[in-house]
């Protein structure tokens, strides 16, 4: 199969419509891509339409292009369940399903194979590496990591490529992340968590610890770091936001006693329910969090 170039890429498919997966679908659309979004539920889709709305409704507040094409915008997106109408002519698939390597490795099994040959395939995972799945996919030559973060605001896309990445692709991901209106960054060699992940992980994972050690309160601990970097938002807030299901298979695909007794933690809560932002509560409830609250931090 020969090299594709960034102007062969006109349809985008995105594998998964949660948090990230709804956005990277939104962003690709603002930039002029095809989108499809695929899920396993229409109550998912439906869900992911309407957040894509108030998300470009915001966004046109401060853009005047955007608030006369929204609607164009909108309709470049399409939603389906049907894995087989999903992948038709899809020439990027960027997949953004739960962090489980068994789930992983199942989609792209289906995927490979419903997909066009010259597809190219990546991952949004937030920790795992993608030569853990890459194999599944049939095309492993043409599959990499392409990570998002919050796409809007934070706007970094990792390109992460396995031992056995053409290297054309990490060139022509790094042309298609501008177009997407991101800053690329190439990961040099598989690394869990990319950069900035790996990082942050090691501070939520921190916090954790300071709670379940009974140093601080969650309060408090966010205090900390919201008083002392002048930051809108603290560890537990960003747990809230990032979801902690999410924290939480992360957590468990690191074999280091501190992340388990944080994983621990996290489970807690998502025995309740308590997820964060995406079900109204976690560490605080929402849509109006203590930390955001005047005089949280005085």
């Amino acid at each position: 199969m020969d090299n594709i170039k960034p102007d062969d890429i006109k349809k985008i498919l995105i594998i998964g419509s949660g948090t990230l997966g709804l956005r990277i679908g939104l962003q690709a659309a603002i930039s002029g891509f095809e989108v499809c979004m695929y899920d396993l539920t229409t109550e998912t889709l439906d869900n992911a339409r309407s957040i894509q709305r108030k998300i470009l409704n915001s966004l046109a507040k401060a853009n005047t292009t955007l608030a006369t094409q929204s609607e164009v915008v909108l309709d470049r997106i399409r939603f389906t369940t049907d894995a087989r109408e999903a992948a038709t002519g899809a020439d990027l698939v960027s997949e953004s399903v739960t962090e489980d390597v068994a789930v992983k490795k199942a989609v792209w099994k289906q995927f490979g194979q419903l997909c066009p040959a010259h597809s190219l395939f990546t991952t949004n995972t937030s920790f795992l590496l993608p030569s853990l799945f890459a194999v599944d996919s049939g095309r492993p030559d043409r599959f990499c990591a392409f990570h998002f973060h919050d796409v809007f605001v934070a706007n970094v896309v990792d390109i992460m490529p396995h031992p056995g990445t053409s290297p054309w692709v990490t060139d022509l991901l790094f042309d298609i992340g501008k177009k997407l209106n991101q800053t690329p960054i190439k990961i040099q060699k598989e690394s869990n968590g990319y950069i900035f992940n790996y990082m942050l992980m090691h501070i939520l994972t921190s916090a954790g610890t300071l709670f379940a050690s009974n140093v601080g309160s969650i309060e408090d601990i966010d205090r900390s770091w919201m008083g002392n970097f002048k930051m809108p938002v603290g560890p537990f807030g960003m747990l809230d936001q990032i979801g902690l299901d999410t924290a939480w298979h992360v957590s468990m695909n690191s074999n280091t006693p501190k992340s388990r007794e944080f994983a621990d933690l996290l489970k807690q809560y998502m025995d309740l329910g308590k997820l964060g932002v995406k079900t109204g509560e976690g560490f605080y409830k929402y849509p109006n969090p203590e930390y955001q609250q005047e005089g949280f931090v005085s």
